[in-house]
């Protein structure tokens, strides 16, 4: 019987040698963000041209791979599960396909054979001594491509960090394994104006000691974690650990203490920061990495009593309807977890879900407050799951309310040069009819 060193050693091979393992018509499944491999992904986007109709799907891309270039499309191209900067213009464009999906649902689309998954490509901690890696970057969905795969490629990074938690894979399960010591892509906290510190502090004044959080990544979501440093006892059950997080833990504002699943503990399903938040993953028994079927599924993270979680949006109408990944007809980002997270808070006992945006966009010249969604806009969360609207003018608390109460609450957080226009238009709609 081999050790697991033996089975290593079997299974090593160079970026361009894992490309064996890829059929024409293949798809190749990528965790989030920062568990993307890049040395595979590089080696894929430099033979591209030997591929026909090879896919690679991810939630989020980080870097703009060559298989990004449109003439590469007849032979791989990308299938966003959400658009960022790398895909965005493709997505735009018309040759980046489009998964449309519920974060939490990703797994169970892979384990249905909804969402082929023939091969995984994915970044990993070193092997264990018990012949484990660590899918602790995005542990996401690619647990289930992990187990329905017929190939499966890891790219062992000594900076990755050994986490705990349902993010492991056997030395046995793998088919191929490519060494790499380059440098985590690092992602900074984004740039926090008068906007959103306003936003941040509103959202801040509803949470209570002892709340359980869920923290999407942006300006006003890290504008909130800046104003949680005082509080006491919060817990974490989130999809993204960053480095907010990071600061409301050195804080002593995170300990975990009165969360009422998994006490004791952080959860999340991947990471996207600092050098100093993957060192602080490594081997640190306060955190666990698990799949998004668990993470984000709102029966199970509504069993944290106090769930308050905190979700940007581009658009919201006078119903409510959020429209927080497209502008118009063109995407721009995705569902990712906003409607998990929602409906989780909506269970949870005790429980606040906000969506948070600036009351305008260029420069002050259109409003976001808006009479109905724009022509072709990709609805997020729907009229009947929002709770709390939140712009820099105030907070708007929805639920339990009437389309006349709704619209009256979301105009008074409207920004004032809006009212106005935003109150006729509500009366063209009868929305204030009696």
């Amino acid at each position: 019987m081999q050790t697991m060193q033996e089975l290593y050693r079997a299974r090593r091979t160079s970026a361009a040698g894992a490309l064996e393992h890829v059929r024409d018509g293949d798809m190749i499944v990528v965790p989030t963000g920062v568990g993307e491999p890049p040395a595979l992904l590089e080696a894929l986007s430099a033979q591209c041209g030997r591929f026909k109709d090879v896919q690679v799907a991810q939630i989020l891309a980080m870097r703009k791979y060559g298989y990004f270039d449109p003439a590469c499309r007849p032979h791989v191209r990308h299938a966003a599960l959400f658009f960022g900067g790398a895909s965005r213009a493709g997505g735009q464009g018309g040759w980046c396909d489009f998964v449309p999906n519920y974060f939490s649902e990703i797994p169970t689309l892979i384990e249905r054979g909804l969402m082929p998954a023939d091969v995984v490509f994915a970044m990993a901690s070193p092997m264990s001594a018990s012949g484990h890696f660590a899918l602790s970057l995005g542990t996401d969905y690619t647990m289930a491509a992990v187990a329905k795969a017929r190939a499966v490629v890891l790219e062992v990074n000594p900076n990755v960090p050994f986490t705990h938690g349902q993010c492991h894979v056997h030395v046995s399960q793998v088919t191929a394994l490519v060494e790499s010591e380059a440098p985590i892509l690092e992602v900074g906290l984004p740039a926090i104006g008068p906007v959103q510190e306003a936003i941040g502090r509103l959202v801040a004044e509803h949470i209570e000691d002892g709340a359980t959080l869920q923290i999407g990544y942006g300006g006003i979501p890290d504008a909130v974690v800046m104003q949680l440093t005082g509080k006491r006892d919060l817990g974490i059950h989130t999809e993204m650990i960053g480095d907010g997080i990071l600061k409301l833990v050195e804080s002593g504002a995170v300990n975990n203490s009165r969360k009422t699943l998994l006490p004791g503990k952080m959860v999340a399903t991947f990471a996207l920061g600092s050098r100093r938040l993957y060192a602080f993953m490594h081997q640190n028994p306060m955190l666990e990495m698990h799949p998004s079927n668990f993470t984000n599924d709102p029966y199970i993270a509504g069993q944290n009593d106090k769930l308050v979680t905190i979700n940007a949006s581009l658009q919201v109408d006078l119903l409510g309807q959020c429209g927080s990944e497209s502008i118009g007809h063109l995407p721009y980002s995705g569902t990712g977890g906003q409607v998990d997270f929602v409906r989780a808070a909506n269970r949870s006992r005790g429980g606040k879900s906000f969506i948070v945006l600036p009351s305008t966009a260029k420069d002050g010249s259109i409003s976001r407050i808006v009479p109905t969604l724009a022509p072709g806009t990709h609805a997020t969360t729907s009229k009947n799951d929002v709770n709390y609207v939140v712009t820099e003018w105030g907070v708007a608390q929805l639920r339990g309310k009437s389309a006349k109460q709704r619209a009256q609450a979301l105009i008074a957080i409207a920004h004032p040069d809006f009212r106005s226009w935003l109150r006729e238009e509500a009366d063209r709609m009868c929305v204030f009819s009696a």
